[in-house]
């Protein structure tokens, strides 16, 4: 199903007036009123194409940032917080290693000394 393109007054006056301006000497009202008709029907598809262009490109856009929201969440529920080290994890191992390597000292003087 052909649809037929109905151009807006301001199209029809930009087509006139191109029409108008380009017109040769010797050439019909009818001539120019045909020219003027097919200006517009050039420029009425130039704006059907501007608006499809625009319409996908507002889509791209869109699922772009679909995307990048759907991006984000899971990036959110997939990474889990950094364990904090917790403050009782093993306090008496340092004090134990203190206590073992000055025992250890105590031994080796106390052999040496002999």
């Amino acid at each position: 199903m052909k649809q037929t393109i109905i151009p807006s007054p301001q199209t029809q006056q930009e087509a006139q007036a191109i029409a108008k301006a380009s017109q040769k000497p010797g050439q019909t009202k009818e001539q120019t009123k045909l020219i003027a008709q097919g200006i517009e029907k050039g420029i009425a598809l130039y704006k059907k194409q501007q608006k499809e262009k625009s319409r996908q490109a507002d889509r791209a856009k869109k699922k772009s940032q679909q995307l990048r929201h759907t991006a984000e969440n899971t990036t959110k529920e997939v990474m889990p917080l950094p364990a904090k080290p917790s403050a009782k994890s093993k306090p008496w191992l340092p004090w134990g290693l203190l206590i073992i390597s000055w025992m250890g000292f105590i031994v080796y003087l106390s052999t040496k000394a002999s």
